[in-house]
């Protein structure tokens, strides 16, 4: 099986067709998918086979009011159960990655659950050393 990686924007919507199982935490809203890809800053690229959405990585970038380097936030890495372990999430973050040094991002980060393992794979493979990070989260 073939496997496209591709960097979706404004009007493609219509690739949203066939979303394989699990690739997504929730379901894709249409309207909240425009606004997602009509953002500056926001960046999503899917893997697809056979037209199917099988894989997707969304990130932002993070530029700072200071003099820190621009960062590629990497909010999500998703890929459907089926495909896991094939290497379609190495590609997604390889694309994010050279998007990132086209954008002017110095450096690229992600969080994971401490309970992902798979995840903390793939990630300390690309990855400089592991730093410790807390995370706290408001409800707003």
């Amino acid at each position: 099986m073939t496997v496209e990686i591709r960097y979706l924007g404004p009007g493609d919507e219509h690739v949203f067709g066939r979303i394989a199982p699990d690739v997504f935490d929730h379901a894709v809203e249409r309207a909240t998918l425009a606004h997602y890809l009509g953002t500056p800053g926001h960046h999503l690229i899917v893997a697809l086979a056979n037209g199917e959405i099988v894989g997707q990585l969304a990130a932002v970038v993070h530029r700072h009011p200071d003099l820190r380097p621009t960062e590629l936030y990497i909010d999500e890495v998703g890929v459907t159960p089926a495909l896991q372990r094939q290497g379609v999430a190495g590609r997604l973050l390889e694309a994010a990655f050279a998007l990132g040094r086209e954008l002017g991002c110095a450096e690229a980060w992600v969080g994971t659950e401490p309970d992902n393992l798979p995840a903390q794979a793939l990630y300390e493979r690309r990855s400089l050393p592991v730093e410790p990070f807390v995370m706290y989260v408001f409800r707003l």
